[in-house]
């Protein structure tokens, strides 16, 4: 690991200069951290993790190996990202328009994604855009996180109660710290 102001850099992570890296934040091997992404103070970025543009990740935020942050993502402190987590930001992701031309930037809209301080986001959970996942929530691993307040849990993909709200609500914390039940639901 390369030391550059504070901050540790494995020589084969790619870290853009616009970008901002808080001091005491490790960032590990193949990992690639785009222009004008900011990650705070403490954080590990893990191994083969992808920071977009313009992504935001607070303080001792902790990024698991072989997970995807792409734009209009933003991370409050004290987060846990497991491994292998995707977050998405395109409702109708599409390779042509309707009349055969590749899509550009100008045929999309990047839609936001909030994950609140605190929350732990479990191995191979996919958030998809437009989900706010409050406060000190729990996401079991493989999840699948919809803006329609649902989790989805693998294998069996039932939907359990929820611990997230869209965006469009207002800011009060659906993940407030809760038991999980022997059969895989939350109790709050």
């Amino acid at each position: 690991m390369v030391e550059r102001a504070g901050v540790r850099v494995h020589p084969t992570a790619e870290v853009s200069s616009e970008a901002v890296v808080g001091p005491g934040s490790s960032i590990w091997n193949q990992a690639q951290i785009r222009e004008r992404a900011r990650i705070g103070a403490g954080c590990v970025i893990g191994k083969n993790v992808y920071v977009d543009v313009d992504v935001v990740i607070g303080d001792h935020v902790k990024v698991q190996n072989n997970v995807s942050l792409f734009h209009g993502v933003t991370i409050e402190d004290g987060v846990f990202i497991g491994p292998h987590v995707c977050f998405t930001n395109d409702r109708v992701p599409r390779a042509v328009n309707v009349d055969g031309s590749p899509k550009s930037d100008d045929d999309w809209e990047v839609v936001p994604t909030l994950v609140r301080m605190g929350a732990a986001l479990g191995a191979n959970s996919t958030i998809l855009p437009g989900v706010t996942i409050g406060r000190w929530a729990m996401v079991g691993s493989g999840s699948v996180v919809t803006p329609g307040r649902i989790v989805l849990l693998a294998p069996r993909a039932a939907p359990v109660r929820t611990s997230v709200g869209t965006t469009s609500q207002s800011s009060s914390d659906f993940g407030e710290p809760s038991t999980l039940t022997a059969r895989g639901t939350r109790s709050f």
